[in-house]
């Protein structure tokens, strides 16, 4: 019994001890990858200004996306119809969440609008602009660049109408090499969309 009664200890030990390898195995393979580069977009300065001016409220809705391009992964199209992500590289917040945020810091940067926000900051509404991302990438094929469409509608609050909608769009040719040139072509591509936008909203409201 007592030679039945260590074996059964033995196994116990060599589990336990197979057990904490592993475990140390997988801890050291962890520490050993390195982190991801957080990347952001940025919102332009309109330093040159813009013209018109509104006395409206606008808020900014958060952008409906496809669940490929809700996330915090930078989005790469090989080809048409296949999705990869950015290797080691991420958004510094959901796509989505991150356009909103550098739009109203657009808009307010204009100086031109009465009051620019998001939901919950007790705006008194007159106008929505609503958006769904479309595009948001560096496409490989059939030309490597970065992409962006993103269609928008300015709804008024009061009535619920669509004044006015529109898709905006922008491609910027990839310089340089390496994940920094790819996030920088779509800063680029975003900045001048969000400039458009910006001028089409002063003249819609």
């Amino acid at each position: 019994m007592r030679h039945a009664f260590e074996k059964v200890w033995d196994m116990r030990a060599f589990l336990k001890a197979v057990t904490l390898a592993g475990a140390a195995l997988a801890a050291s393979s962890c520490a050993s990858t390195p982190p991801a580069d957080t990347y952001e977009i940025l919102a332009p300065s309109f330093s040159a200004g813009v013209p018109g001016r509104s006395r409206a409220q606008l808020l900014i809705a958060e952008p409906t996306a496809i669940k490929t391009l809700d996330s915090e992964k930078i989005a790469i199209k090989p080809t048409p119809t296949t999705i990869e992500y950015l290797a080691q590289s991420q958004w510094s917040d959901r796509l989505p969440r991150m356009v909103q945020l550098r739009l109203v810091q657009a808009f307010q940067n204009t100086g031109r609008f009465a009051a620019v926000g998001v939901p919950g900051q007790g705006l008194a509404i007159d106008y929505q602009l609503v958006m769904e991302i479309r595009k948001f990438e560096v496409a490989v094929a059939p030309a490597s660049g970065a992409v962006i469409e993103i269609s928008a509608k300015a709804l008024n609050d009061k009535t619920g109408n669509v004044v006015r909608s529109r898709v905006f769009s922008a491609a910027v040719p990839i310089t340089g090499t390496g994940n920094a040139a790819y996030v920088a072509a779509l800063n680029q591509a975003f900045d001048r969309i969000s400039r458009e936008m910006v001028t089409w909203m002063l003249a819609t409201i």
